[in-house]
């Protein structure tokens, strides 16, 4: 009886029966297909009957493999990836670095740095495919996944039904697991320490950022009875929100840890033992992150010239720190929204438009 392999199986196989070196620029980040849109339009997929995974920047070719073997799974990969950009500009909206790049790609240059930027675009970008392949499996989009099979929770109140169609978490993190961390197994091992410390280092905030998604799933319950009385609940497990997921990981990056090699150049460990110890959820770096001040074709820095900033706050928002010590331009600008909304029988609501003159200020 021939042998049929599990997706699992399948993930095994690919990761380690491939080996490639890789020079790392932001052009190879498999996170660019967020770019794309790809999602909206998943059969674009199929050309007859193959795929273009070949075609698609930013894969390696273990990632292109995989991108053979799932098909159907593409799409929500994309669209993971493209949660990921989206949240991570929308939590640095007001700092220095703000997720954008210079080259036009995702995050940008930044990447090729192992700072505290790179920790938190590798776990932001590994939740958004656990979070998006997960509500997929769900939605009955993907042909090897369903609904969730997660056991009923202990304290669940026993007259409660645990049923409906829960997000399949379990699935969503083993699948985010093996295409994400496949391209780091594909690298031939480092001569140098350095190297390796970089692979470990993805390797942790890849983990920490589907433990993001992973340990926080929630409850969702649904009432049934007559007249809305909910006599009877059936309860499922369910995804905590993006944003969640989002403000999570910006905390971790706010408290990210500096590490380098132990004396047995094994694993990573703390530069400073006075820290706390490096939980599975921490976002660890090797190096200090650039200002941001200036535009650095280098580093990836766009510089904060032209940014917007706060006048009157003390903090990374405030016109001092975002830019730089260098001040700021002050202009005027008319907003114009709607106001003095009323309803109108029956059914229409009609609004005046008001306007006002409002301070803006730029980073010189």
């Amino acid at each position: 009886m021939k042998k049929r392999w599990s997706a699992q199986h399948l993930l095994f196989l690919v990761a380690f029966s491939l080996r490639w070196e890789l020079t790392l620029t932001t052009v190879d980040m498999w996170w660019n297909i967020g770019l794309k849109g790809i999602w909206r339009n998943p059969s674009i997929y199929i050309v007859g009957a193959q795929p273009i995974c070949h075609q698609l920047q930013g894969l390696s070719p273990g990632q292109r493999k995989l991108c053979m073997l799932y098909q159907d799974h593409m799409p929500s990969i994309s669209r993971g990836a493209h949660l990921g950009i989206q949240e991570c500009q929308w939590q640095f909206r007001t700092r220095r670095w703000n997720c954008t790049s210079i080259d036009g790609g995702a995050f940008g240059q930044i990447v090729t740095i192992p700072s505290r930027e790179a920790a938190f675009t590798n776990a932001i970008s590994a939740a958004g495919v656990v979070h998006s392949v997960s509500r997929s499996c769900r939605d009955g989009e993907l042909s090897r996944c369903g609904c969730s099979r997660a056991m009923r929770p202990q304290h669940l109140h026993r007259d409660w039904i645990w049923g409906g169609c829960g997000d399949n978490i379990q699935y969503g993190f083993r699948f985010a697991q093996g295409f994400v961390d496949i391209r780091e197994r594909e690298k031939n091992h480092p001569r140098h320490s350095r190297g390796l410390a970089r692979v470990l280092m993805n390797y942790h905030n890849n983990e920490a950022g589907r433990r993001a998604v992973y340990n926080y799933a929630k409850i969702a319950c649904k009432c049934h009875g007559v007249s809305g009385s909910c006599s009877l609940k059936t309860c499922w497990q369910s995804l905590p929100s993006f944003r969640e997921v989002g403000h999570r990981l910006k905390e971790k990056y706010d408290g990210a840890t500096e590490v380098k090699f132990n004396r047995r150049g094994t694993k990573l460990a703390r530069t400073n033992s006075n820290f706390k110890k490096i939980s599975k959820e921490d976002l660890v770096y090797l190096d200090q992150s650039p200002d941001y001040c200036e535009h650095n074709p280098d580093t990836g820095s766009l510089g904060t010239r032209g940014r917007r900033c706060n006048r009157t706050s003390q903090g990374l928002d405030g016109c001092n720190l975002m830019c730089c010590g260098r001040g700021y331009d002050t202009f005027k600008q008319k907003i114009e929204e709607r106001c003095e909304c009323k309803f109108h029988w029956c059914c229409v609501v009609k609004c005046k438009t008001c306007s006002y003159i409002q301070d803006v200020h730029t980073c010189k």
